[in-house]
């Protein structure tokens, strides 16, 4: 025992002595430039500065190494590269190493591999210097009881707000009177356009395919009296709502078209709504008064119901009966509406920089880019540099409604305008600025907000899709929690391993059911009115339905090559495509579709997506039978259960499909072994004829059993979307 003692207490020593001798090769690397021998005037014996140890090289031999390694760490230590560490808060990256995490949290990297060691991260090839993603970081950070913050990224440079706004109100003293702009609006087939046809003199509603607006049109009209009134002839087809309250949005006055023999429809209430919500003043024209079934006074109670109340029923409301076909009491209509502008005072300043609004814009073949506008302030005149949405335009030339040159539009005129850099948006607001340069300045800021708006749109998406994805694979860890790791990497490889297989036209059979559309049209407002039908597709269920690209103007060929790289239809509503293309898209088996009347191209729509569409298979009764007893036959060394039936309806033909009905439960679908009369193999059994018969597979029969006699056919599906009309 003595001597267990002595060498615990020898090692303790050495120990002692190791650690007295690091501390000296330390200081003596400090010291060793400074120190210096000094010479004593009498002899005296060389003294070291430090004790002789025993063991000395023993000692440094074992120690040396330990002391070199915890050296270079502190070193290192000192080098890198210190992160301020909040108590309790990290701030973190979309993406950063181990090494980066650990020194945020102020923790070593073993802590961060321990917390990522239940997760879904690769640990085989974890290293410090492995970058982890977002949604990795802020785990480990939430498992060591920490909170975490985004880190700021360098901040840019705030951009100089270069947008151009509208000028503050005019002096009243500068205002002028000028043309009030009147939309008419009203249902489908209620006499609109051959209103206005009447009032200009005109045969517009002929020209119109199917007799129907698909347009906003923008007309100045001048009556006997001298006055002038700038119409909007809008389109009264369900499709187009959102051209309707654009026409609504820069109007002063509202002519609500109603056709005395239908009533209030669908549309006449939309366009109540908004004239409501423009806050504009309304007209009354009931229409189609020569009719023998016309009933103005329904119309006028109908309307009650709406808030719309005529002067007679003591409201504000003008009421006019009419006849637009025959051009009756057109001229009463007329003058209510100068009279209703009159008291409104509609006045404009005429100078200084324009402002407007776009009502309808197209792509012209000669023209190029062509908008049609109203003037709502100043007086625009070739040369002007106007700003409308993210495009600009220096005017080359401007046109009236009947496509005369004209050389100024004042405020109250609509105008086509031509030499726009790019189609701007029907709606969008004209603003004229100084120069070039500053139309310029202000499209670069337009789209450099849209851009920020974007990436804030973008970065909302991927952190909800994160965090579904974690949601899911926390649900598929707490499934998967009572395994190892390497378990469960088995287990998920193998629920994998038929994607990783997929032969590249298996893949395409998989994506098959997808219906790829271009769709072309005429102008802004038609394409608007068509995208808006294909976002109400609600049934992705059934068959996907992408639009893949949209514009304005004739069929190209890029349509076409972008057709054929996604399978696609290529739509175009008003609009031409020639022979080249024509032959270009047959040799390349794509469909192109062209349609004047919009219901008539939805239709097609829906055609080409139950074209799409699986087969379903519907199942056609041939014939029943009862079973009456059961028994089995020896066949071999087993057994066979068989069925004694009557044949009650129809026919039982071997070739075709059986199935066991009990209690109204299909017990079993398939094919007979055998099927007997008398004894002797048959094919078919008649009504009101016994037989045996054997399933293909061994089920036992019950006295009470319907057996039924089937076959199978294919029958085309249709879509369940309903656009609405």
């Amino acid at each position: 025992m003595i001597r267990g003692l002595s060498l615990r207490f020898e090692s303790l020593v050495q120990l002692h002595c190791a650690c007295r001798q690091l501390r000296a090769l330390s200081c003596r690397r400090v010291c060793r430039a400074q120190w210096k021998p000094v010479q004593s005037v009498c002899p005296v014996r060389p003294v070291r500065l430090y004790p002789q140890l025993w063991q000395r090289n023993t000692l440094i031999s074992v120690a040396f190494p330990h002391y070199r390694h915890l050296a270079t760490k502190e070193e290192k230590k000192k080098t890198q590269k210190k992160m301020p560490v909040t108590k309790g808060e990290v701030e973190i990256k979309q993406k950063m190493t181990v090494e980066e995490l650990a020194r945020a949290m102020g923790k070593d990297v073993d802590h961060i591999f321990e917390a990522l060691l239940y997760t879904d991260v690769d640990f085989d090839s974890l290293e410090p210097d492995s970058i982890l993603y977002e949604d990795h970081i802020k785990l480990v950070v939430k498992k060591s009881g920490m909170k975490y913050k985004s880190a700021k990224l360098k901040e840019e440079k705030e951009k100089e707000n270069t947008d151009a706004v509208k000028r503050p109100p005019a002096d009243p003293a500068v205002l002028t009177p000028r043309p009030a702009v009147v939309t008419i609006l009203g249902h489908v087939d209620h006499g609109k356009t051959t209103l206005l046809d009447n009032l200009r003199k005109t045969q517009v509603a002929s020209m119109e395919a199917g007799g129907i607006t698909q347009h906003i049109g923008a007309f100045l009209v001048r009556l006997p009296s001298g006055e002038r009134i700038t119409f909007l002839d809008t389109p009264g087809h369900a499709a187009f709502s959102a051209l309707r309250a654009r026409g609504t949005n820069v109007t002063d006055i509202v002519i609500l078209v109603v056709a005395a023999e239908d009533g209030v429809m669908e549309q006449t209430v939309e366009s109540i709504q908004h004239a409501k919500n423009a806050g504009v003043p309304l007209i009354l024209a009931i229409n189609k008064c020569d009719k023998p079934e016309a009933d103005p006074e329904r119309v006028k109670k109908e309307l009650l119901a709406h808030d719309v109340v005529c002067e007679e029923f003591g409201g504000d409301v003008q009421a006019v009966n009419i006849s637009a076909l025959k051009g009756e009491n057109l001229m009463v209509l007329a003058e209510a509406t100068v009279a209703l502008a009159e008291m409104l005072e509609l006045k404009a300043d005429p100078t200084g920089l324009v402002e407007g609004t776009v009502i309808e814009c197209r792509k012209d073949k000669g023209k190029g880019p062509v908008t049609t506008a109203i003037i709502q302030r100043g007086t625009l005149r070739k040369g002007c540099v106007l700003v409308a949405g993210r495009t600009w335009a220096k005017v080359r030339l401007m046109f009236d409604e009947n496509g005369r040159a004209v050389d100024a539009a004042s405020p109250g005129i609509p105008v086509e305008i031509m030499g726009w850099k790019e189609v701007p948006s029907a709606g969008d607001e004209i603003l004229e600025v100084e120069s070039e340069q500053r139309a310029h300045e202000v499209v670069a800021w337009r789209n450099y907000v849209e851009q920020q708006e974007k990436m804030k749109k973008d970065s909302e998406v991927i952190e909800a899709k994160q965090k579904e994805h974690r949601t899911e694979y926390e649900k598929q860890q707490q499934k998967l929690g009572h395994l190892t790791w390497r378990q469960r990497k088995a287990v998920l490889y193998k629920a994998n391993k038929h994607l990783m297989f997929i032969k590249p036209k298996e893949r395409v059979e998989i994506d098959k059911n997808v219906l790829s559309v271009i769709v072309k049209g005429d102008v802004d407002g038609s394409v608007e009115a068509i995208l808006n039908i294909l976002d109400s597709y609600d049934a992705d269920h059934e068959c996907k339905l992408e639009v893949i690209h949209f514009g304005m103007g004739d069929i190209s060929e890029t349509d076409i090559t972008l057709a054929e790289t996604f399978n696609g239809v290529v739509y175009g509503f008003s609009v031409k495509a020639n022979e080249t293309i024509k032959k270009l898209a047959a040799k390349k088996g794509i469909k192109i579709k062209i349609h004047n009347i919009i219901y008539q191209l939805i239709d097609d729509v829906k055609q080409e997506l139950n074209s799409r569409l699986p087969p379903s298979v519907v199942e056609n009764t041939i014939g029943e039978a009862s079973v009456l007893d059961t028994f089995s036959v020896t066949v071999g060394k087993s057994k066979v259960p068989v069925a004694g039936c009557r044949v009650h309806k129809g026919l039982l033909d071997k070739k075709m499909k059986f199935k066991l009905i009990r209690k109204g439960e299909v017990i079993w679908k398939g094919s007979l072994s055998s099927l007997k009369h008398h004894k002797a193999d048959v094919q078919v059994i008649k009504s009101g004829m016994d037989c045996g018969l054997s399933l293909d597979k061994d089920i036992e029969f019950k006295a009470g059993d319907e057996i039924i006699c089937y076959e199978e056919k294919e029958a085309e599906q249709t879509t369940s979307w309903d656009p609405g009309f």
